[in-house]
């Protein structure tokens, strides 16, 4: 551990590295997923193939957020890591493959169940297709032959887990672009009709489940029929999964709520439900790349340092990830929110998407960003919260949260439109982080917050300057060399203001003689 004034860790240059994989990794796949998406518009439009599509993928997509990727970054790796540092290497895999076949047998019965059950689940999910035998028929028929995908997917992600808790990252990270590029290929081979779609993603799923296959191979894993249910590793990732799936339940009907206050065509205005997608598909773009990326990274590192005999090491890299969240997702908030109708023209603008499709999709991502670095920030403290082994608290936050999201949306959808639900959205994630934030204070007994709130506020001052240069820029030029401008001031300014997470950043990348020699300079 380094010392002085701004530590920088070895194990936070780490995780830097691993979320910087994971970012580039989560970056390609929503490449990737664009332009599996305009492949998609081009050969079906918005008709009976594409919406049926739509429905029937979106199913086995939340089985995988409740069941797969939740669970994963909840109970299993925070477990795993645990039984990786405190036992042989032999009672680990065999802990592992324990896990393995109980997640066989669970998630074969659930592919099971969903393909005999598709009628029902597709009414459940698309009540409105029931007008319309054919597309619903079309549903049922691809809502069946996807399902299997569950399966795969739900394996490829507890690899994942059992990786990530061994903190290799690599080859799970960059997993997901499969299933973009399998879908891409088989419908440009098959065309139109959904053939090609369905085949697509089964191909996906195969192919992120046995990528990772050699990786855990070398590392330790065989296969092996045990079933323990009784086992005390196990009995301890039920604890901790079922909070989690309530409160990634919770996360999808607060989705769900949106879209239902969005459809009140009378109040918000027509294309309310698209507007919002469209402005939050460009929000997610900082918070995958980087925020998730860096919890997800994270989290094996918190679940390390909380079996330590004190919290000291956790509360240095809580309070360095907390510091760099706010380095990289505050300006990108200010870009958001200055920079917004330049941005949607240029992601969206074309055919259909006309000026007032523009115009209102730039309103709600402008309030969408005030509530950005929230979001980022509070992916952190959830993985602190899952590292010491706590899940009860991230959900009462998330119920609270879809509780103030409903009441906010009720509220400003009235004098503010769709951009009102936006800005519920933002107000109810801004709140959950801060309930989040002193409760974690609370709970390790502080890790450092005057560090925290004088660096976010050295780096708010630099993002509001820099959204000065933005705005004037953009309007002599244009958005390239508004958005280069803006990223060199931010670094000037940031300089300036003497934040320090740039000293730590230069640290990282040309290292830390060349860095302690420029800094001192200034300084001095």
């Amino acid at each position: 551990m380094s010392t002085g004034k701004y530590p920088y860790s070895s194990q936070n240059h780490a995780v830097a590295r691993s979320a910087a994989l994971i970012g580039l990794a989560t970056l390609t796949s929503r490449f990737l997923g664009f332009i599996r998406d305009i492949i998609i518009a081009r050969l079906f439009g918005i008709y009976l193939y594409a919406q049926a599509f739509v429905i029937a993928f979106r199913i086995p997509n939340l089985f995988r957020d409740l069941v797969g990727e939740g669970a994963a970054n909840a109970a299993i790796v925070p477990v795993l890591t645990e039984y990786s540092i405190q036992h042989s290497k032999e009672e680990f895999w065999e802990l592992a493959n324990i896990l393995l076949n109980i997640l066989i047998v669970i998630l074969s019965a659930i592919t099971i169940l969903g393909m005999i059950f598709s009628p029902l689940i597709v009414r459940l999910i698309a009540p409105g297709f029931i007008a319309f035998p054919e597309k619903l028929q079309a549903t049922i028929n691809l809502n069946r032959i996807i399902f299997p995908y569950i399966l795969l997917i739900g394996l490829a992600v507890y690899i994942m887990a059992v990786l990530n808790s061994l903190k290799n990252f690599v080859v799970s990270a960059f997993a997901p672009c499969l299933l973009n590029i399998a879908i891409i290929i088989c419908a440009l081979i098959f065309g139109e009709g959904t053939a090609g779609l369905a085949t697509g993603v089964l191909v996906g799923g195969v192919l992120q489940l046995a990528v990772q296959i050699p990786t855990v191979y070398r590392k330790g894993l065989r296969f092996k029929p045990l079933l323990n249910f009784r086992h005390p590793a196990v009995l301890k990732i039920s604890h901790l999964m079922l909070p989690r799936l309530a409160s990634s339940g919770i996360y999808q009907l607060n989705n769900f709520v949106d879209t239902i206050f969005g459809s009140f065509v009378g109040i918000v205005g027509d294309g309310g439900v698209a507007v919002l997608y469209f402005a939050y598909r460009l929000i997610q773009l900082p918070v995958g790349i980087f925020s998730n990326a860096l919890a997800q990274a994270i989290l094996p590192t918190f679940s390390t340092q909380v079996l330590e005999s004190n919290h000291n090491n956790l509360k240095i890299t809580l309070s360095w990830a907390l510091r760099t969240v706010f380095f990289v997702m505050l300006p990108a908030s200010v870009i958001f929110m200055v920079l917004a109708q330049p941005l949607v023209t240029t992601f969206f603008s074309g055919g259909k998407f006309d000026l007032r499709a523009g115009y209102l999709t730039s309103q709600a991502l402008f309030f969408y960003s005030i509530g950005l670095t929230a979001y980022g920030a509070t992916k952190i403290l959830q993985s602190c919260f899952f590292a010491l082994k706590d899940t009860i608290i991230p959900t009462k936050i998330a119920g609270l949260s879809l509780i103030l999201n409903i009441v906010f949306n009720a509220v400003l959808m009235f004098p503010l439109k769709i951009s009102g639900l936006a800005l519920a959205t933002s107000l109810s994630g801004i709140i959950s982080f801060i309930c989040l934030f002193f409760l974690l204070v609370r709970r390790l007994d502080g890790f450092s917050e005057r560090k925290i709130v004088f660096s976010l506020l050295r780096i708010l001052a630099a993002s509001f300057c820099m959204a000065a240069v933005c705005f004037v820029v953009n309007q002599a030029l244009n958005l390239g060399w508004a958005l280069f401008c803006g990223l060199l001031s931010y670094i000037i300014f940031c300089f300036l203001f003497r934040v320090p997470e740039l000293r730590e950043l230069w640290h990282w990348l040309l290292g830390k003689n060349s860095v302690n020699t420029l800094w001192d300079r200034y300084r001095t």
